[in-house]
């Protein structure tokens, strides 16, 4: 990509590839994104209706050779550091939308998680919190 993007556009790359990074994309992770762009605050005059050309741009970038590095760098790098806890956040309750968790997404979690510079007990808190809130009666 020849231009940097804007925050909004980075924290929709992290969601989509956490999504994307199982090589399923599924019905829950694609509405867990939808409903954090309409309700979270750090997308207030973000254009949603610009969400599905986003995520396509971002699956064609995951293509390229490199391409995880390249979305990876975008996000460190178009993420003001003040919301590199957000960005990771909002990676993490994508990845707990479905109740399960694969390979791929923890590694991706690990990778963003180093590229972004965050502390371990912050993590382990975002983490836990996601789970928190995702648990059902039956305790999944």
């Amino acid at each position: 990509m020849d231009q940097p993007i804007s925050h909004h556009e980075a924290l929709v790359f992290a969601m989509v590839t956490m999504s994307a990074v199982d090589r399923t994309m599924t019905d829950a992770e694609l509405r867990r994104i939808g409903e954090i762009v309409e309700t979270v605050p750090v997308f207030r005059g973000f254009d949603s209706e610009r969400l599905v050309h986003l995520a396509e741009t971002c699956g064609e970038i995951l293509q390229e050779d490199d391409g995880l590095d390249t979305v990876l760098d975008l996000i460190a790098t178009c993420v003001p550091k003040h919301l590199h806890e957000t960005a990771y956040a909002l990676a993490v309750e994508v990845a707990a939308a479905d109740l399960r968790i694969q390979q791929e997404e923890l590694r991706f979690l690990a990778m963003l998680r180093d590229r972004l510079g965050l502390e371990k007990l912050i993590v382990a808190a975002l983490e836990r919190g996601a789970r928190a809130r995702h648990r059902t009666l039956q305790g999944s």
